[in-house]
């Protein structure tokens, strides 16, 4: 992957305008509006509607975050890939865990809605509309301005600032710190944001639906 992608002055027009999304999300929130899902899915798809603009209109194109229209399927093939291998490994080290007397799965478990209409909302938030914004966000814009210092230096802080956001409202960190290592290393590996955004998809849908069942 090609380093020097995503200059200072796209990066920090795209924090400032992720920041009042973020800011005007939880004054909404705190009145009480609205159900908090429906408020934070047009939260999450109006970031992703401004830092594609912004990366259209101010920084090198969709390209530069890893939305080359040339690599979208191939990303995307390599994304399922990536997916099902992470999920051979994840099941590995759970068998790992279980023997020695530690039940993992508690790290997995996500609290879900009560009524099925709010759980489908928050699979279709959570589980997608979330992913995407993060991706483009995380890897597309973050990574892609780290990378001038390197893949390691990349991988490290933008993971680290994935961790400290989800942390923030989750407070599970485990999981996001694998899951951002394991995004970044996908992007920089396939060149393609469509990878790390197929993996962050069917990761996420994956925990709901244990959640679920369980």
């Amino acid at each position: 992957m090609e380093a020097n992608k995503i200059e200072i002055e796209t990066l920090i027009i795209s924090l400032a305008a992720v920041f009042c999304v973020e800011l005007s999300t939880r004054v909404v929130v705190s009145q009480g509006l609205c159900y908090p899902m429906v408020i934070l899915g047009t939260a999450r798809l109006l970031e992703i509607i401004l830092i594609t603009l912004i990366v259209m209109i101010w920084g090198k194109g969709l390209s530069s975050i890893g939305l080359a229209r040339s690599k979208m399927l191939s990303g995307l093939k390599r994304g399922m890939i990536w997916s099902a291998g992470f999920a051979v490994v994840a099941s590995f080290v759970f068998l790992v865990l279980f023997a020695a007397g530690i039940n993992a799965l508690t790290l997995l478990r996500t609290d879900l809605p009560p009524r099925p209409s709010e759980i489908a909302l928050f699979f279709l938030i959570g589980g997608i509309v979330g992913p995407i914004a993060e991706e483009l966000f995380f890897r597309g814009m973050l990574y892609g301005f780290f990378r001038r210092w390197g893949v390691a230096a990349g991988i490290v802080f933008t993971t680290v600032i994935f961790v400290l956001t989800h942390q923030l409202s989750h407070g599970a960190p485990l999981t996001q710190a694998v899951g951002g290592i394991v995004f970044a290393v996908a992007y920089e590996v396939e060149g393609s944001l469509i990878a790390p955004i197929a993996i962050h998809i069917l990761g996420n849908l994956a925990i709901f639906t244990f959640s679920l069942i369980s």
